[in-house]
């Protein structure tokens, strides 16, 4: 599987009393994929996956698995723990037909750096399906080195990395310069999406898609193919539009703005997550309008 392309990591929308609502998470994935995305991320963080129950997450990951095949389009599922043993057994499970795992670099423990690496040998042995190495020291509390990407880059059945460390650090340009001819590096922060483009990323993994996937989609597209004034002028007009949509945590105010546009039936989530703020979302549809405002101009 060749991993390039905009993946939509989906929310989960909640009815007004806190259930999953399975029709419209079906809804929303074929919505991305009708604006350009080239396939969707099931049970990413976006999701809520923490959160949802055994059950809830299986269902989710049936909903897309039926919509990308009915479309022809790859799902990408989030799995994985801090436990290698527990995320062996997770991955054993998948579909086969799933294009890829999103497996997160263990969380909370902080491995060493040949930890991580020998965690991932191991998964990659087992699992039926590619693996997406997910590097977010954010929330992992391990940063990698270079060195240890690329080496985790030549493992067997590593397709690839959802790389988003907030910054384009030493790190990213040198697995990029190391790697992006031969390995999939797909964009996870919406607001570096473009510079990380621009150095050779063949994709991204971008929650703002979930409410402007055609504009994302475009994104993505033209850096691919060249057209670097258009890339530039879309990468310019997302950028108050990822601020915004992260001014509180995620997903919140991705949720907020789809329910004010009658996307989805509430902007419920889950504790410990609390509802966006008025103030945000309305902040975040501001900055969607100015957006598109600025492509329609620029396009005349």
């Amino acid at each position: 599987m060749n991993f390039s392309g905009l993946f939509v990591p989906l929310i989960t929308p909640f009815t007004e009393d806190g259930r999953p609502a399975y029709d419209v998470l079906a809804k929303l994935a074929n919505e991305v994929l009708d604006a350009g995305a080239t396939g969707i991320v099931a049970l990413g963080t976006t999701a809520e996956p923490a959160t949802l129950t055994v059950a809830e997450r299986r269902e989710v990951v049936t909903v897309c698995t039926q919509v990308c095949l009915e479309r022809g389009a790859p799902l990408i599922v989030g799995t994985g723990t801090n436990a290698t043993a527990d995320s062996e057994r997770e991955l054993v499970a998948l579909d086969p037909r799933i294009a890829g795992a999103l497996t997160v670099v263990p969380y909370y423990t902080r491995p060493s750096e040949a930890g991580v690496i020998e965690h991932f040998r191991r998964l990659a042995a087992a699992s039926p399906v590619p693996l997406i190495i997910y590097n977010v020291p954010q929330r992992t509390g391990r940063p990698l080195a270079a060195r240890t990407l690329c080496q985790l880059a030549d493992i067997p059945n590593v397709a690839g990395f959802k790389h988003a460390v907030g910054a384009v650090d030493e790190a990213t340009i040198g697995l990029l310069a190391a790697v992006a001819d031969r390995t999939a590096v797909l964009c996870g922060d919406d607001l570096y999406a473009a510079p990380q483009l621009a150095l050779g990323a063949r994709g991204a993994i971008l929650t703002c898609a979930n409410v402007a996937p055609n504009a994302y989609a475009e994104l993505v597209a033209a850096w691919r193919e060249g057209r670097i004034d258009v890339a530039r002028r879309y990468g310019n007009a997302l950028v108050d539009v990822a601020r915004a949509l992260f001014a509180e945590p995620n997903p919140v105010v991705v949720k907020g703005v789809l329910a004010a546009r009658g996307r989805i039936p509430s902007a419920a989530v889950r504790l410990p997550l609390l509802p966006a703020g008025d103030e945000s979302t309305a902040a975040a549809l501001a900055a969607l309008d100015v957006m598109y405002d600025a492509v329609r101009t620029a396009h005349r």
